[in-house]
């Protein structure tokens, strides 16, 4: 395609023509895609009125130029190679022609239970190829596609699936993770008994794990048994280039989680334009992402990105330290895997295993490096580039957001000079500021500040579902015509940016973000705790740990942390538990009743020496005593 970047002259050149004349550049590059009718504008709208648009008047499936447009060119082709999490099952390798037909068959599924076009369904599944393939039925028949992640408890799911009124929910009897069934059907049931969720009307159960499960009659549906009578056709809804394709749940720093809403066209060509350019994928490459589809990396860099290009995309099942800590390596090594995109954390547990996982495995076959999620720390960066890479491949170390739809900043593989830790330049038609607390812009060429984007780009989040007021607060006001990223970023003498992380009350836990608020929300739900408060703090696996502050009443036991570890699960998920707990007798609080948190995250990251200006205190002798308790 000619909107390939090959060299570092052609990306200044395409990265000037985006910023001096966007609607040319995205007009050409729109051009390579198959559209039922072309737009009347490019772009239209602003930032500045939170009502931006792209390819206005356009009408297309996302689903022709993932599938249909290929099947002219290569229908043989391999578009997805699925590693099932037990090493000794086979592989499933699905044609482009064949992914097709079960694209096909599961929207014709959908459609028999009167799935229709605007319709919201939630995906509660784990990473089986079904999973994949019921993403893009959705976006067959215009139905919003809303997937929870399969480590969310029930009281999570819930929420979600009442937030965008879902009417239909497909799960697995059971996920499959190393050696654990994680029973994603009783987790749906048990969400479905709360009355938030009597918009649910039917539930698809595939089955994986051969796990007992109830089935309500009316209501539960065994895909096996809908599924063989379906046909192998299915003709694609006609979506305006504005209607939504889907709605991904992200944290917020406020409680509840915010539905985050991409439209069909601008997400379509930014998956497919910075799939090709960051990773540099060619047409005999085996591209390997390691990321759940419940995450927004799988929705763009998993299912979107590579097929909008016709490339193959692997999908694996399993964890990377089971059955041992060589499994990555040893997937990268049986099936030649030549790009593979995984996550700084997966990095550092990997490296903390030992190297001899890593040194016994060949991987000649690997071209390019990624890493997605948080900064990487140098440590890693190295570690990954001389264990994995052999110091032959590039790394894109990439930074973006679910709401970003795909990568704003990154090298591209092989043509971008890399620096560790630095996310280095941003993509043509992404235009990065720097701002300072008083709200102006930082001019200089080395800098720190708050990140800001000036100017949509077509991937760019449209609002929050059901809730364009909270939308506009929370990314377009801090900063009056930017979007506030909500990163902290520093940019050195060469003009490369390197990410310092949140600047908000949004922990980075192995990359997935997860508001304080919503875990002190879930910590106080536990009968003994009075007032919890909740930090990051610096975790040499996860990049940022959970740090959890509580002040109990008399009554609690002496498992109150336990307790407290098992009411997150529940109303959260494991993964928001909190790895630290420290029982305090007060929290430091302002005469106004707010808590000082960046005295906690100091203390939690044992940084004792400056608190900076405490006088607003209530009561200063607070913070001696949890400073001498800190764990």
């Amino acid at each position: 395609m000619d909107w390939r970047i090959n060299s570092m002259e052609d990306y200044n050149q395409k990265y000037e023509k985006a910023l001096n004349n966007p609607d040319a550049y995205w007009g050409d590059i729109a051009k390579s895609f198959d559209w039922f009718k072309e737009w009347n504008s490019v772009r239209s709208g602003s930032i500045q009125d939170a009502d931006m648009r792209w390819f206005d008047g356009a009408q297309l499936n996302i689903t022709v130029n993932c599938l249909d447009r290929h099947l002219k060119t290569q229908p043989n082709k391999e578009a997805l190679l699925y590693i099932p999490n037990d090493p000794s099952e086979e592989a499933t390798r699905l044609t482009y022609k064949e992914l097709h037909a079960e694209v096909c068959k599961t929207a014709n599924m959908f459609k028999s239970l009167g799935v229709k076009k605007g319709d919201r369904v939630c995906l509660y599944m784990s990473m089986v190829p079904e999973l994949l393939i019921s993403v893009l039925a959705c976006a067959r028949l215009g139905a919003i596609h809303s997937v929870v992640f399969g480590g969310f408890s029930a009281q999570a799911l819930a929420g979600r699936i009442e937030d965008a009124s879902c009417t239909l929910v497909v799960t697995n009897d059971g996920g499959l993770r190393g050696n654990k069934t994680i029973e994603l059907k009783k987790i749906t049931d048990d969400a479905l008994a709360m009355k938030e969720c009597a918009c649910v009307k039917n539930v698809i159960v595939h089955k994986r794990a051969g796990n007992e499960v109830s089935m309500k009659e009316g209501r539960d549906h065994w895909w096996h048994d809908l599924m063989k009578d379906m046909d192998t056709q299915c003709d694609p809804e006609v979506m305006e280039a504005e209607d939504t394709l889907f709605v991904l749940y992200t944290s917020g720093s406020t409680g509840k989680p915010k539905g985050i809403q991409h439209t069909t066209a601008g997400y379509m060509v930014w998956a497919a334009y910075t799939f090709a350019n960051v990773f540099q994928v060619n047409k005999d490459d085996l591209y390997w992402c390691t990321a759940d589809i419940g995450w927004i990396t799988g929705h763009t860099y998993i299912t979107y990105g590579p097929l909008l290009n016709g490339a193959t995309t692997v999908m694996f099942e399993g964890v990377p330290t089971w059955p041992d800590a060589g499994r990555f390596w040893d997937i990268v090594d049986q099936y030649k895997i030549t790009h593979f995109y995984t996550a700084p954390t997966a990095i550092r547990a990997l490296m903390g295993c030992g190297n001899e996982f890593v040194d016994k495995y060949k991987l000649d076959s690997l071209k390019v490096l990624g890493s997605v999620g948080e900064p990487i720390n140098e440590e890693a960066w190295h570690w990954y580039d001389e264990h994995v890479g052999k110091k032959k491949c590039p790394i894109v170390d990439t930074w973006w957001q679910t709401e970003t739809g795909g990568i704003l900043i990154s090298p591209l593989a092989g043509i971008t000079k890399l620096k560790p830790c630095h996310a280095t330049l941003p993509l043509p038609g992404v235009h990065p500021v720097l701002m300072n607390e008083k709200g102006e812009e930082i001019m200089e060429r080395e800098a720190e500040g708050n990140l800001c984007i000036r100017n949509p780009w077509p991937g760019m989040v449209r609002t929050i579902y059901g809730d364009h007021e909270r939308f506009k607060n929370t990314y377009l006001s801090a900063y009056p015509g930017m979007y506030f990223t909500g990163d902290g970023c520093k940019r050195d003498a060469e003009g490369f940016y390197r990410i310092t992380g949140r600047v908000d009350d949004v922990i980075n836990v192995s990359g997935h973000r997860i508001g304080t608020a919503e875990v002190e929300d879930a910590i106080d739900q536990h009968p003994e705790v009075i007032e919890a408060a909740v930090v990051g703090f610096p975790h040499d696996i996860k990049g940022q740990g959970i740090y959890a502050y509580i002040i109990i009443s008399a009554n609690a036991g002496d498992n109150i942390q336990k307790e407290v570890l098992d009411t997150v699960t529940k109303f959260i998920g494991p993964i928001a538990k909190p790895d630290k707990i420290q029982v305090v007798k007060g929290l430091p609080k302002t005469r106004s009743g707010k808590i000082m948190r960046r005295i906690l995250r100091k203390i939690a990251a044992h940084e004792f020496e400056n608190f900076g200006d405490t006088s607003t205190l209530l009561d200063p002798s607070v913070v001696d005593e949890i400073k001498e308790g800190v764990l």
